[in-house]
């Protein structure tokens, strides 16, 4: 039998972007959008996005060395242009190796280049790493990653523009 081990931690990111709610908000909501930022550019997967109280997201990516990496989220509240909580699970390889609450918060505030509407955006998750597959430093670390593809999509000229 392995060795069975639990680790739990909660961390919490803070982040100003040049982009008015509605606009950071859509980056989160719209299935097109996200997937313009969420998970690794380089490494292409499955991911789908179904964007409501009970929905679920999932996205899947093999990583280089052939390990096949799952990301299975359900929204447990939404509130519009405010609030996003959702638990997810990760899994290498379908051995579950975390399980988190992620709660993102947006508010409206200065942009950080001081023109125009900006959003303070708030990201905590309180995890769960199982096993020693998966750590807390990663996760966080990962995560900061996410949120600077966020910030690079929102510099992005928009869609259609």
């Amino acid at each position: 039998m392995s060795q069975r081990s639990t680790q739990h931690a909660t961390f919490t990111i803070e982040r100003s972007y040049p982009a008015p709610p509605a606009r950071v908000w859509s980056a989160w909501a719209d299935p097109e959008q996200k997937k313009r930022w969420f998970g690794p550019p380089e490494l292409k997967g499955e991911h789908r996005l179904e964007f409501r109280v009970g929905g679920s997201e999932r996205m899947t990516v093999q990583v280089p060395d052939g390990a096949l990496y799952a990301f299975d989220s359900r929204f447990c509240d939404i509130v519009e242009g405010e609030r996003i909580v959702h638990a997810y699970e990760m899994y290498r390889d379908r051995q579950r190796i975390s399980v988190s609450l992620a709660t993102i918060e947006l508010a409206a505030s200065p942009s950080p280049e001081g023109h125009g509407e900006g959003t303070t955006l708030t990201f905590t998750e309180q995890g769960v790493f199982l096993d020693g597959l998966d750590h807390a430093a990663e996760r966080e670390h990962g995560t900061r990653e996410l949120l600077d593809a966020l910030e690079a999509a929102l510099r992005a000229p928009a869609q259609g523009a």
